[in-house]
């Protein structure tokens, strides 16, 4: 059952709470249909007829009201984004669209639109961190994590939605639950005990044994104020920048102002910044995340996502003794596997991609090589 096929916990929005989206990246896991100039974020992968940036839109949009949905994203992909999801409004007052001068990474963009939002609506406003190249099923179990979420953060926590593990992944970062956080809106909420990076295989399997363990995908929900705060303690150059600009934003200053700052700020993601210190200090807060998930990562991942085993037209592809071959004709040419189990074939105009779904995630050696080698016409 897709998101949009699931009924919805509740209509009604969420009073104070506004949902940013980081829309960044290359997803080079997925070239070539993934390009620098037209990430995955930007491509209907699912084939729903919505891009994965609208999906993310689409369901975080009930939570929020029409305009409580801020998209961060880079100059490079700013029309194509405000192409996809008209009324953002990047050059009006109070624009929705957040458009960096260049990539300083996740801490960066999310703090960005922090200050944005705390200038505008104040200290209390809640904010969510959504990527926008994630692909989630079952509305009623997202949402009822997301109204958690923000009841723990309005008592002054980092919230987390942790992911229900389907297997003993390697291919993402784990969160360790402690004892519940006792805040009577989130009864399933607990303290964080910290974050793990990816671990191999043997320790992913004991991590689930336990029962503490839960994916990392990455999800944040905090008062703007709070995050800030804590930015403050960790990293003060950052967030005194961030704050100047947000100060600015809504002014004319807002070109000067960004110009002028935006180039010196700390790169570094929000995990480290923010998530395992404050965790470490106790001031993380984990809800589960009991619904499908998956962050389309590589080509594997895509394959088990949809119906058959093409994206595109099934007709022009041939399997002969190849079973799950997944298949994307992309360049309108007949493309026919012969004996090759599990092979991946992605066949786009410029460039043709020949795997196997056991090594989707070594797809971004690839890219690595055709940099290395001048093409920058392949990237």
């Amino acid at each position: 059952m897709s998101y949009d096929d699931a009924p919805a916990a509740s209509t009604a929005r969420i009073p104070g709470f506004h949902a940013v989206v980081p829309a960044g990246g290359a997803g080079t896991r997925l070239w070539p249909l993934s390009r620098a100039g037209h990430p995955k974020f930007l491509l209907d992968l699912t084939g729903s007829g919505r891009t994965l940036l609208q999906a993310t839109v689409d369901r975080l949009t009930p939570l929020t009201g029409a305009d409580g949905v801020v998209v961060v994203t880079g100059v490079r992909h700013a029309a194509a984004v405000a192409q996809q999801v008209p009324g953002l409004g990047a050059d009006e007052e109070r624009g929705r669209l957040v458009v960096e001068p260049s990539p300083r990474d996740s801490m960066a963009a999310i703090g960005l639109a922090a200050a944005i939002l705390v200038e505008r609506h104040g200290d209390d406003v809640v904010l969510g961190s959504f990527a926008a190249d994630h692909v989630i099923h079952g509305a009623p179990e997202f949402e009822r994590a997301v109204r958690e979420a923000v009841a723990a953060a309005r008592e002054g926590f980092v919230v987390t939605i942790g992911i229900t593990a389907t297997g003993p992944s390697t291919a993402f970062g784990y969160i360790r639950s402690a004892a519940p956080l006792g805040v009577a809106d989130a009864p399933s909420a607990r303290h964080v005990a910290g974050f793990v990076e990816k671990p191999d295989e043997q320790t992913a399997v004991a991590y689930l044994a336990t029962g503490e363990y839960r994916w990392n995908a990455g999800m944040f929900v905090v008062r703007a104020a709070v995050l800030l705060d804590h930015l403050a303690q960790q990293i003060p150059g950052l967030a005194s920048g961030l704050r100047e600009i947000g100060r600015a934003w809504d002014t004319d200053a807002r070109d000067e102002v960004l110009a002028r700052v935006w180039p010196g700020l700390t790169k570094i993601a929000i995990d480290h910044a923010i998530a395992e210190p404050v965790a470490a200090a106790g001031g993380v807060a984990v809800v589960p995340g009991d619904f499908g998930w998956d962050d389309v990562g590589d080509f594997d991942s895509l394959a088990g996502l949809l119906p058959t085993t093409t994206l595109g037209d099934d007709a022009a592809v041939l399997r002969v003794e190849a079973p799950d071959a997944f298949v994307v004709p992309a360049a309108g040419r007949t493309v026919s596997v012969v004996g090759i189990p599990d092979a991946v074939v992605v066949d786009t105009p410029d460039a043709l991609l020949v795997t196997t779904r056991a090594h989707a995630q070594q797809v971004k050696a690839a890219v690595d090589g055709w940099r290395a080698a001048g093409r920058d016409d392949l990237l």
